[in-house]
């Protein structure tokens, strides 16, 4: 299946959502999963961290979770840091646990076409092979240093 996305298409996802889980989410300043995670919340967005390896920690404000399941109030959108190969199981718990999910959005070198049809299937937007951070930033006018600059804070819109 094709990867190409409108900016329309993406800017919709990233205008519309505020609440984000990050599935593979990492501790470590230095990961890439930690670094998205953190612009997205300087962005204004809630980021949710879900790491089964820390849960109970706290990272950008909130408490790292060990699954989708355990997340109280539902998430907008899923950002999954992981193996293309995982990814299945990850879009059943998001789809069975938050029934007004708007986004799957699968990282860099992340494609499952067999988990994008089942959220489509939902009607759930599908995103593979991106990076929201970089999409924000380049649709929002950010993009600095082949999109890792994180230093500039402001609001999403």
């Amino acid at each position: 299946m094709s990867q190409t996305y409108s900016d329309d298409y993406l800017k919709s996802i990233l205008t519309r959502v505020n609440r984000i889980a990050v599935v593979g989410v990492s501790l470590n300043s230095v990961r890439p999963s930690y670094y998205v995670a953190r612009y997205l919340s300087l962005k204004g967005y809630t980021v949710i961290p879900v790491n089964p390896g820390h849960v109970g920690k706290m990272l950008f404000g909130q408490k790292v979770v060990g699954s989708l399941s355990e997340i109280n109030g539902g998430v907008d959108m899923v950002d999954i840091f992981r193996r293309s190969e995982h990814v299945p199981p990850i879009v059943e718990e998001a789809l069975a646990s938050f029934p007004d999910l708007s986004a799957i959005w699968m990282q860099i070198g992340v494609v499952n076409d067999e988990a994008a049809e089942m959220a489509r299937a939902r009607g759930v937007d599908v995103v593979m092979n991106r990076c929201p951070k970089i999409e924000h930033q380049r649709l929002f006018g950010e993009l600095r240093m082949g999109g890792f600059n994180t230093g500039v804070i402001s609001s999403k819109l």
